[in-house]
């Protein structure tokens, strides 16, 4: 039987890359996942079920109360891509709920101007 030390090495990282936890999907089934968008989970359980990696039970374990898109690849240490690829998976089986952010978002060019506003004060 293998220890956890064995599954991770310092230098290259966890044995298990992120393209091998989404078979080498980039793209997610289902949804697009902006990063603030809030994820809540529609089940409590996290039993393990067919097609489900150990990441997706972390996302449902994480996602009891609403959380970002942004925090999930925070607390799991995982790439940006990686988490929206795995959320599609758990929005196509109805075990999570995505609330995208309300509206548009501001123009760059506002942002800018705004930022620079601050510079000079």
């Amino acid at each position: 039987m293998s220890t956890p030390e064995e599954w991770v090495d310092d230098y290259a990282g966890p044995v298990v890359r992120p393209y091998a936890m989404t078979r080498g999907r980039t793209q997610p089934v289902r949804g697009t996942f902006d990063r603030i968008a809030l994820v809540t989970a529609m089940v409590t359980t996290t039993a393990p079920a067919v097609g489900l990696e150990p990441e997706h039970l972390s996302i449902i374990r994480l996602c009891q109360q609403p959380t970002s898109v942004s925090e999930l690849a925070a607390f799991l240490d995982l790439p940006l891509g990686t988490i929206r690829v795995m959320l599609g998976d758990l929005l196509d089986r109805f075990l999570v709920q995505v609330s995208e952010p309300a509206g548009t978002r501001p123009d760059i060019d506002i942002i800018e101007a705004a930022i620079n506003g601050l510079r000079a004060l």
